[in-house]
Order: C-alpha cells, then sequence, then structure tokens
C-alpha cells in the first residue's frame, strides 16, 4: 500500500497544533501565579528563541553536518517580514485589543488567523481548493468557533478591530514563512523567537512590568520552546509538504487539543460545546486526509536548496562535493519535466491549475 499525500505533513501540523494548544492552559498557569500577560509573552518567545539558538549553536560547535538548508541572503528580506508580521505586528495589536476587549469576544476573534490564513492561501497565493477542502477546512474552524463561543462578542469597538488585525498580521506571517519552507527551520523559529521575545519584554518592562521569580521564568521558557519553538519548527516543516492553507486548516486545531489538555489540569467537565467542537473538527480533517488531488501537471526547471532523498522529482547527478547519504541537502537542479501523481501544494507543486 501506498502511503497517503498527506504524510508526513499532517501529523507534522496537527502535533504543531498540538504544542501550541497545549501552551494556552500552562500559560493559564503561569498567569494565575501573578505574571503580567505581555511579560509572559516576551518569556514564551524569547524561550523559544533561545532553546532553539542553543540547538543550533550547539549542533554546529560539535561540527554535526547540518541536517537543513541554512537561510542564505535572497532568504532575508523574506525572513524580516516574517519576524514583523508575526513576531512584532500580531503580539502588539493583540495586546493592545486584550487590554479593551472581553475575554469571551477575545477567544472568538482569535479564530480569524485560521480563516485569514486559509483566504490568503487561496486568494492570493493561487493555492489550489475545491469544494470538498472548503469544506473540511470550515469544519474545522467551525468547531475552533464553538469552543471560544461564550455569549458572543460584546460589540465591535478597536479592541475587537486590534485583534483582528493580529490575527490577519499572523496570516501574513503564515504565508510569507511558506517562502522559507526550503530552509532550516530552526534557524527560522529562532529567529523569530528571540526578536519576538525582545520586543514584548522590552514593552512590558515600558509598561512598568517586573521581572517574576526564577521559577516562573524557568516555566515560561520551557513552555515556550515547546509551545512556541518546536511548534513552529513542525509548522514549516508542514508547509513544505502540505501547502499554507492545508497547514493552517490543521494548525486551527490547536484551540480544541489546548482544551481537552485543560480537562485534565483544571479538572473541567466535558462541555457540549467541546463534543461539537471534536465532531466537527473530526470531520474537517477526515475530509482534508482523505483528499486525493492528482492530474497532469509538469515541473518548470527551477535551482533550489532543501532537505531531500533522489525520488522521481530529485533525478539530478552529483559534484564531486556534493553530500552522500540520504536524505542530504545541497543546491540542485531541477529540468523540466511531466507527469501524473497524487500531491499536495508542496515545494515541487505550487502550479497553477486550470478551471
Amino acid at each position: 500500500m501506498k502511503p497517503s499525500i498527506s504524510f508526513p505533513g499532517a501529523p507534522m501540523a496537527l502535533a504543531s497544533a498540538a504544542l501550541f494548544g497545549a501552551s494556552t492552559p500552562l500559560a493559564k498557569l503561569l498567569l494565575g501565579g501573578g505574571l503580567d500577560p505581555w511579560l509572559l509573552a516576551g518569556l514564551l518567545y524569547l524561550g523559544s528563541g533561545l532553546g532553539l539558538g542553543l540547538i543550533y549553536l550547539g549542533r554546529r560547535g560539535l561540527g554535526v553536518p547540518a541536517p537543513e538548508a541554512p537561510l542564505r541572503r535572497s532568504d532575508l528580506p523574506w525572513l524580516g517580514l516574517v519576524v514583523l508580521s508575526g513576531g512584532v505586528i500580531g503580539p502588539v495589536l493583540l495586546m493592545l485589543g486584550l487590554n479593551r476587549t472581553a475575554a469571551s469576544s477575545a477567544a472568538l476573534l482569535l479564530n480569524l488567523e485560521g480563516l485569514a490564513t486559509m483566504a490568503i492561501a487561496w486568494l492570493l497565493f493561487k493555492e489550489n481548493v475545491d469544494r470538498r477542502l472548503l469544506i473540511g477546512a470550515l469544519a474545522i474552524l467551525g468547531g475552533a468557533v464553538i469552543l471560544s463561543w461564550s455569549g458572543g462578542p460584546s460589540g465591535v469597538g478597536l479592541g475587537a478591530l486590534a485583534i483582528a488585525g493580529a490575527c490577519l498580521a499572523w496570516g501574513v506571517d503564515n504565508n510569507l514563512t511558506r517562502k522559507l519552507s526550503s530552509a532550516d527551520p530552526v534557524q527560522i523559529a529562532g529567529i523569530k523567537g528571540v526578536v519576538a521575545g525582545a520586543v514584548n519584554l522590552a514593552l512590558a518592562f515600558g509598561q512598568g512590568a517586573h521581572l517574576p521569580h526564577l521559577d516562573q521564568v524557568a516555566g515560561a521558557a520551557i513552555a515556550g520552546f515547546f509551545g512556541y519553538g518546536v511548534s513552529l519548527v513542525l509548522f514549516v516543516l508542514a508547509l513544505r509538504h502540505l501547502g499554507t492553507a492545508r497547514t493552517g486548516a490543521y494548525f486551527s486545531t490547536a484551540p480544541f487539543l489546548g482544551a481537552a489538555l485543560a480537562l485534565g489540569l483544571f479538572h473541567e467537565p466535558v462541555t457540549a460545546q467541546l463534543a461539537g467542537a471534536a465532531v466537527l473538527m473530526s470531520i474537517g480533517i477526515d475530509l482534508h486526509l482523505s483528499e486525493r488531488h492528482e492530474h497532469d501537471h509538469g515541473h518548470e526547471a527551477m535551482d533550489h536548496e532543501h532537505r531531500h532523498v533522489h525520488d522521481d522529482h530529485h533525478l539530478h547527478a552529483h559534484e564531486a562535493s556534493d553530500p552522500t547519504g540520504e536524505p542530504h541537502t545541497h543546491p540542485h537542479h531541477h529540468a523540466p519535466m511531466r507527469h501524473k501523481h497524487p500531491h499536495y501544494p508542496d515545494l515541487h507543486h505550487r502550479h497553477g491549475h486550470a478551471h
């Protein structure tokens, strides 16, 4: 039996959502200890950036060959936009919005990130979507909305607009990150974490916050490393295999996964909302996992660098200086070719579709 075309992208995206979702109840525990929300955001991001930075530097210090293609000079403008939109603009708008918006409204509005991610991918970047995928994505988002609904928004004001703006910034961030998905995700997530952490800490201290106890700092750093850092690494890897819209749809399960964890941490009851969200998200995930997108398509000539094995899309020759063993990474050339097989809008299938 041939492996599903959703593997390994779908498991990576769901694992990314699980780690990020778990960070929410863990953050709630830390906030219960009196941590300033803005300061906590900075510690979470900084924990992710410094943790991944230590892994990256330790790998180089031990002389371990890099398993991924490094960021190149041509990637820096995209990286700058990713850090600006997702690491600076998004968190700042969120904190401004949270100061002016009820918690119930904020939780509901945060689901706009998944919608923004998918809409930008489909409308601006022209990723393929059919009725099955659209219904699946709406089911997942519907589950997230049900899960966070607690009486409805209390009006649309500046706070709500700021949170919507934050979701739009993260939707842009997710789509721009696709441009970097062939590069080392540890580098990408580490740089983003350090910059976002520094910005949020500076803003928190500017508002009069003070550093908490060392155990709270350590707890936030560990939660940030896994919930923000490792989660983002898995998200970038999933982008390679699934494209932005599908990865964003799977990632929209994070609120449900976080709520499920909260059942154990806070002994919360199983509610009709949680059950309804589980049903809708299960339907959506099943529709996406069972997708079979296959048609005759052409590949234009292309030169790039990423981790790969010598499959049907990598039939290139090796230079003497190129690495041996697989998987490996080195700059390589793709000759034009045309064939037919099941595929997602991954690194090698970002082509247009006739309608």
